[in-house]
């Protein structure tokens, strides 16, 4: 049932080969080795019908592959790539060292049909076998992180806080009691002493019963007068109430005189600060950074040590890492401590709990069967590994450059089309102003295309950016040329058509750049997905940016997931336009916990192209890998 097993080195020689049909393998191959195992990531890989899985031999350095249909279901693959990796290593070690690399033919044929036969025995044994009770391990509850679980001071339930206050109150009332039954008893005893002090006490037991039956007293209702009876419910009279006279002052669809009149002041400030390329984000983090020092003085005590339970008291999130120190081949036990550690760093730094697990697979599985050296830490080896692998995760696979696109598109005669996409209420319009006060800096006119005509305030929305990005950059500045235009026809029409007549206005007016808002939808909703599908495979944009926010953790995987799947399946087309690239926004309020990057990145394998940090025009920044992945890994 295998179509395809090559065993090849990282150098690209093949050593052994399998195939049962005479079908081409090299794209999927080729596919495989690019998107995943050059970005260091884990899983089964699908790629024109055929799924695809590896495992790599880091001491040798070769790479397992084994490929079958999509449609089936092989539960032994797993123990099938391992049993193949450690026949063929044993068997051939002596002719795969470095210093002997003479490599010649491996019959593996006979010992490979033996191990298959033994895999499919032992797959169809599994699927007899009753399902078993799913271990504490596999739960969602072992999933929980320590912090999830801790009681802090101050988070007592109000049930408790009432029972102790009304327990407060009944002592108070026991004690008072107590007070006049001890004075009437004193009062009314026949032992001498003085009578102004017998008096005074007998006075204060009753103001002290006083109090309580005046207090009893002001409790009975008094009868009301007729002045304090309240009157009938009246009906509210609205300003507007909604009948045919008002409609003239609702319609807001069309600029009256008075609305023309912006009150928006030019900001001479930040004319010209956005020219050229935009600068890069910097992140900062008050988390402490992982030292050097303190690992050399955690070495010294932990040079042996290998117990998984036991970690150090200091060294931030690496400290169970710097006790796995050696020069021998690291295997999967040494690493579980300090890979589970790693992954609750990257979970409580914002990353999906998925995303977090596969990179630390990807991690395990480069760094499994490698030779640390005497003087080499696994802490050192485990960062340097991990922060390579994210550096590529969030670089980009293909050129990014929108102004270069734009003037390219320009000498073509044909407007730069860009469709803006994302949830509700993450920031669509506002970094579409941001993404055009951008580009009229560079000296290129906007079209913006209101394709949002269901939510209330849209349209208006993109009028009132209109007006102040014309008031910063005016016609006369240009050549009499308007620098942003809106585009609108209302509310409730078809947004695909609004979006095609803009663009058809764009080509006709020499406008050099469309801008498409569309309405904010969440993932689950089937029929504005296909209407968004639609807009896209009608219109073609040259550009599909989704908007995401910096806060989210595993929700973004769940949309990111689904945008691109809707997008795939409802534009009845062989080669579908998803999503080129991400926006993403409100990353000012998210401090060092910048977890969303990777798991947008990850999922989509697109990058970030803009990062919204603020409010205004210029908080418009692009995203700096290497700054990230500091904050991240802090």
């Amino acid at each position: 049932m295998l179509d395809l097993f090559t065993i090849f080195t990282k150098g690209g020689i093949v050593l052994w080969c399998f195939r049962s049909t005479n079908q081409l393998f090299a794209p999927s191959v080729n596919a495989l080795i690019k998107s995943v195992i050059l970005q260091e990531r884990s899983g089964v890989y699908d790629h024109d019908g055929l799924s695809l899985q590896y495992k790599l031999d880091n001491e040798f350095e070769l790479v397992f592959v084994v490929a079958f249909q999509k449609i089936l279901q092989l539960a032994y693959i797993d123990k099938f790539l391992s049993d193949v990796h450690l026949e063929f290593r044993d068997r051939y070690k002596n002719d795969l060292r470095v210093d002997n690399r003479n490599y010649g033919e491996f019959d593996f044929g006979a010992d490979f049909r033996r191990i298959l036969e033994r895999a499919e025995k032992w797959g169809r044994q599994q699927a007899t076998l009753p399902k078993q009770m799913r271990s504490y391990e596999d739960s969602a509850k072992s999933k929980k992180t320590v912090a999830s679980m801790i009681e802090r001071k101050g988070e007592e339930k109000p049930a408790t806080a009432g029972a102790s206050k009304k327990s407060v109150k009944i002592a108070e009332k026991k004690k008072t009691a107590e007070m006049v039954d001890d004075a009437a008893a004193f009062n009314g005893s026949e032992s001498p002493g003085d009578d102004l002090i017998m008096e005074s006490r007998k006075k204060f037991a009753e103001k002290m019963m006083g109090k309580g039956g005046k207090a009893k007293s002001d409790k009975k209702k008094s009868p009301k007068s007729p002045q304090q009876q309240k009157s009938g419910k009246q009906m509210r009279v609205w300003d507007l109430s909604s009948n045919t006279k008002d409609l003239p002052n609702l319609d807001r669809s069309k600029d009256r005189p008075e609305d023309v009149k912006s009150e928006f002041t030019a900001n001479d400030q930040i004319i010209g600060s956005m020219r050229g390329g935009i600068q890069d984000l910097d992140v900062e983090s008050d988390s402490e950074d992982y030292s050097e020092d303190e690992e050399d003085e955690d070495d010294d005590g932990y040079k042996e040590q290998r117990d998984r339970k036991q970690a150090s008291g200091r060294g931030g999130m690496f400290s169970m890492f710097k006790g796995l120190v050696g020069s021998k081949n690291l295997t999967q036990e040494d690493m579980q401590p300090a890979l589970d550690k790693l992954r609750d760093h990257l979970i409580g730094k914002n990353v999906a709990s998925d995303i977090a697990q596969k990179l630390c697979d990807s991690v395990a599985g480069k760094l499994e069967g490698k030779v640390i050296g005497t003087f080499d830490t696994i802490a050192a080896t485990v960062k340097n590994t991990l922060t390579e692998a994210l550096v590529q995760i969030l670089s980009p696979k293909r050129r990014v450059d929108i102004l270069r696109d734009c003037l390219e598109a320009k000498r073509a005669g044909r407007p730069f089309v860009m469709s803006f996409c994302g949830v509700n209420g993450v920031g669509k319009s506002t970094n579409l102003a941001k993404i055009c006060f951008w580009l009229i800096e560079n000296n290129l006119s906007v079209l913006i295309a209101a394709c949002d005509t269901f939510r209330a305030g849209a349209v208006e929305q993109l009028r009132t950016h209109m007006r102040h990005l014309n008031a910063l950059h005016p016609a006369e500045k240009h050549g009499g040329r308007s620098m942003v235009q809106l585009y609108e026809k209302g509310y409730g029409k078809d947004a695909a058509g609004i979006a095609m007549e803009a663009i058809r206005y764009a080509n006709e007016s020499k406008i050099d750049v469309v801008l498409i808002d569309t309405a904010g939808r969440m993932q689950d909703n089937e029929p504005l997905m296909r209407a968004l599908a639609k807009l896209i495979k009608v219109n073609e944009p040259d550009l599909v940016l989704f908007v995401g926010e910096a806060l989210v953790g595993n929700e973004a995987v769940d949309q990111l997931v689904k945008f691109n799947q809707a997008l795939a399946d409802y534009s009845s087309s062989d080669r579908p336009h998803i999503i080129d690239g991400i926006v993403l926004t409100k990353f000012d309020t998210i401090d060092d916990k910048v977890g969303a990057a990777i798991s947008m990145t990850y999922i989509t394998g697109q990058p970030i192209v803009f990062v919204g940090t603020g409010q205004t025009y210029t908080d418009l920044k692009a995203l700096n890998a290497k700054a990230v992945v500091h904050a991240l890994m802090k």
